[in-house]
């Protein structure tokens, strides 16, 4: 019987205690009943009608409100689903191949969903599940896609049972190396895509008066993981309207950094051509090379 996402589930509450210290980590699963999940010490959260669960304890908040705003992710739905990253949600698919079928994969940091769709329209067999700090994120997501499994969680704190992932994937998202490899089996894979030097240069040009390049992670310096296969992917996007441009600066950062000079710059646009240079790097954990290579295999 294959294991599904909502049974790998565990109480964050009970988890938590681990991370300060204060006992031993307990991964209590969560059981379904009565229109919500409980552990076996009570604690309780809601499932909504969406579809999502909401296992984000208050104590992990920063804000009332965290992540994307509503209006974030309604622009960033609005764009992605006119194709225009196609290539790289193709690109997603295609490293993803070296996860077997009925494999658990985590999109982490999801938004609202979109990598996940279409990796289950290609992959339909895989067991797939999306968190995000975001509930308007996770609201979006869940009636779109009601084969994957929801959850407003932060990365920094997912609560589901050790090694339980065949792979995670961390798209413009932030990495918590620690908290991946906890989740990952021994044998999974982690698929980091961010951006690279070239990505949106033309936007980045019309926005500031002394634009940067785009700071590219490097490949080396991620402790604990050993890179399997790195990819650059970089693509042309034609933005035919007003609309289409005001909708990528609105998912990005640049809303929130650019200059009202530069903002109004952009708002006089009605078209452009933008470059989408992207890296893709897969890693899995160190450790199983290291056992690999103590044996010879």
């Amino acid at each position: 019987m294959v294991t599904t996402m909502t049974e790998l589930l565990c109480c964050p509450v009970c988890l938590d205690s681990g991370f300060s210290g204060s006992t031993q980590a307990a991964e209590n699963p969560l059981v379904f009943g009565q229109g919500s999940w409980r552990c076996l010490h009570g604690h309780q959260f809601d499932q909504a009608r969406q579809g999502y669960i909401n296992v984000l304890p208050a104590q992990h908040k920063r804000s009332k409100d965290p992540g994307d705003s509503k209006a974030m992710v309604q622009a960033r739905r609005r764009f992605l689903e006119q194709g225009f990253y196609q290539p790289l949600a193709d690109a997603i698919e295609r490293l993803l191949q070296c996860v077997a079928e009925q494999g658990g994969v985590l999109d982490a940091g999801c938004g609202e969903g979109y990598y996940l769709r279409q990796l289950a329209a290609k992959r339909p067999g895989l067991q797939l599940l999306g968190n995000d700090i975001s509930k308007w994120a996770v609201r979006a997501a869940a009636p779109w896609h009601k084969t994957a499994t929801y959850l407003v969680a932060s990365n920094a704190r997912v609560p589901l049972t050790s090694g339980s992932l065949d792979a995670i994937i961390c798209a413009f998202g932030f990495a918590v190396d620690n908290e991946f490899l906890r989740l990952l089996k021994p044998t999974g894979y982690l698929l980091k895509v961010d951006p690279a030097s070239g990505h949106l240069n033309e936007l980045r040009q019309v926005l500031y008066n002394n634009p940067r390049e785009a700071e590219a992670e490097s490949t080396n310096s991620r402790p604990g993981w050993q890179l399997i296969e790195s990819e650059r992917l970089c693509f042309s996007v034609e933005l035919p309207s007003k609309d289409s441009i005001q909708d990528l600066v609105a998912m990005t950062p640049h809303q929130h950094k650019a200059g009202r000079e530069g903002l109004e710059r952009l708002s006089a646009l009605t078209s452009m051509t933008v470059t989408v240079d992207i890296l893709l790097n897969l890693y899995q954990p160190h450790s199983i090379h290291s056992i690999n290579e103590g044996t010879g295999l």
